[in-house]
């Protein structure tokens, strides 16, 4: 069977994603900062399911999840990077503080991008099957593209990722492993329910083509789709889960 690491899998993104990667038969590792206890019930029915309490944003943390991948099932074949945080005050950019942005860029970009290099190291270790060592796919945002003054440091943060991307994609597209991301656009999560009134009152004034939110599921059947070996050809790209938010309109 094959293994998967998924970050932030207690929240809206990461767990649709556990869901999905469980359901077609991959053994997951998962992680997310909250204790077994208070996600017991979500993973419960969950065959094959390793659950590590970890905070991203610390090294010992990620090197302790990609070391119970090892111990638990010998091998990683994907990784999800979709752990992330906003900021916890949104503040206009001339208000924001380095307290605020060391918090986002720790966990959003310094924490995926050594993550991705513990594992993609590991991966390295492993033998080629069909060309294919591993796939791994970062989840960014619209806002790695999209200026929102009062989180700037959300935006700074996500535009990393996008570039954390492109460079693992870079270095690793000799030793067969892919990488990609997803940019998710208004998708119903925790993060968003803070605001929800402002996203359906644009979503309603026609922000959104498509007229309605992005679920969960959608960010996570993009994400499998990348991981699946059906986009083999593909890497260093960047897919807008968004609704065709990002198209220009006159």
């Amino acid at each position: 069977m094959k293994v998967a690491i998924i970050t932030g899998a207690a929240g809206g993104i990461g767990y649709a994603t556990v869901e999905k990667f469980n359901k077609e038969g991959y053994c997951v590792v998962a992680m997310d900062i909250l204790d077994a206890d208070k996600v017991a019930d979500k993973f419960k029915d969950m065959e094959n399911l390793v659950y590590v309490k970890g905070n991203l944003a610390s090294g010992e943390d990620r090197a302790n999840l990609v070391k119970c991948a090892i111990d638990s099932f010998g091998r990683i074949d994907v990784l999800v990077n979709v752990a992330g945080v906003a900021p916890k005050v949104r503040n206009d950019i001339l208000e924001m503080t380095e307290e605020s942005y060391d918090f986002v860029m720790d966990i959003n970009t310094k924490g995926t991008l050594f993550l991705t290099q513990l594992v993609a190291n590991q991966m390295l270790k492993q033998e080629c099957e069909k060309g294919i060592r591993g796939y791994i796919v970062n989840v960014s945002s619209c806002s790695a593209y999209t200026s929102s003054t009062s989180r700037g440091e959300y935006c700074i943060s996500k535009a990393g990722a996008t570039m954390i991307t492109k460079l693992f994609a870079d270095r690793l597209a000799g030793e067969g492993i892919t990488v990609n991301e997803i940019c998710p656009g208004i998708i119903a999560t925790g993060m968003t329910e803070k605001v929800k009134e402002k996203y359906d009152n644009l979503i309603a004034g026609g922000l959104v083509p498509l007229g309605r939110w992005g679920l969960p599921e959608d960010c996570a059947n993009a994400i499998y789709t990348l991981s699946s070996g059906m986009l083999g050809y593909t890497t260093g790209q960047s897919i807008i889960v968004d609704g065709g938010m990002h198209i220009q309109r006159l």
